[in-house]
């Protein structure tokens, strides 16, 4: 169970769970060719998954004293597994992940995208030594990397599929891929404040700068309800433009429920959070934020379907 956790298996679980909706509940749904097979295709998410747990481990790894400080009773790189241990996990998964991409990069006769897989175990193996002490620096990179699993689909599965009669029906659907990038990046980088206001005591100790310790909790706290209200903003205008325009009401319905309406709590309600307790609650209400945002591609696409009959 101890390897299960040093990996965090719930977000492996969720990565794995994105990669598939956007194939199997929309890219399947098209009437277009996909350039991998399913077999390859769970490879793709497999490897995804086997960098993203390695990344989980460097960071536990280099985070010793500050989890010690922050929650000492969920250490387990020390305490639980030996640092050793805890490398040798980290080589296997790593190099394992990056082989599987390598290989598939020759499937798609595109050798040099095997680039991106290594360009992503070194950011993450450089986020936990380094740069997730600069300020805002780590947040931007763990936000990035979450939107780029999304699109790593479309370099792997449409590009290499498109030629000039298919071209703009694949520009249409990489174009979707993006629109829901940059949502988990938006997402995905306020909840990453948010976790640096859970953690601040053990991040001070650590002498790390991140925005709580810059600015401290309150004003951090002003920014992040900001940020949130801008991002609801955006999220209004595109379910106006994309869904209500084009009559996906039960789309519209699913959005503001399960998305605005958190977003709109979650900004109301770190406006004077200043607990850890609250910040607990605030990230994982973010984080369903991100899940039903990801199942959302599906609720559309079952939506133009109905409407299509």
């Amino acid at each position: 169970m101890n390897y299960l956790k040093i990996i965090r298996y719930q977000n492996l679980l969720l990565l794995a769970f994105m990669q598939l909706i956007f194939r199997y509940g929309f890219l399947k749904f098209q009437n277009i060719f996909l350039s991998l097979t399913d077999l390859q295709y769970g490879l793709l998410v497999l490897s995804t998954v086997l960098i993203a747990a390695a990344g989980y481990i460097i960071n536990d790894i280099m985070d010793q004293e500050t989890d010690y400080d922050n929650n000492p009773e969920s250490v387990i790189v020390g305490k639980s597994i030996s640092e050793k241990s805890a490398y040798n996990l980290y080589f296997i998964l790593n190099i394992s992940g990056v082989v599987i991409g390598y290989y598939l990069a020759n499937v798609i006769h595109k050798p040099s995208f095997a680039g991106a897989f290594i360009i992503v175990s070194a950011t993450l193996y450089m986020y936990a030594t380094s740069l997730k002490q600069m300020l805002l620096i780590g947040n931007i990179i763990v936000a990035l990397l979450l939107s780029f699993s999304v699109i790593i689909i479309g370099l792997f599965d449409l590009l290499p599929a498109t030629y000039d009669g298919n071209r703009a029906e694949m520009g249409l659907l990489f174009s979707i891929l993006m629109d829901y990038a940059i949502f988990t990046f938006l997402i995905n980088f306020i909840r990453e404040i948010i976790k640096d206001m859970e953690d601040v005591d053990g991040d001070y100790n650590q002498v790390m700068s991140t925005l709580p310790i810059t600015l401290g909790i309150n004003k951090t706290s002003k920014i992040v309800s900001a940020l949130l209200l801008i991002a609801t903003g955006i999220m209004l205008w595109y379910i106006n433009s994309n869904l209500m325009l084009s009559k996906l009401y039960y789309s519209v319905v699913y959005g503001l429920l399960l998305l605005v309406g958190p977003m709109i709590f979650a900004a109301v309600k770190v406006w004077n959070a200043n607990s850890k307790k609250e910040f607990h609650l605030l990230s994982i209400i973010l984080k369903c934020v991100i899940f039903f945002g990801i199942l959302s591609i599906v609720v559309i696409t079952l939506n133009i379907k109905h409407n299509g009959k």
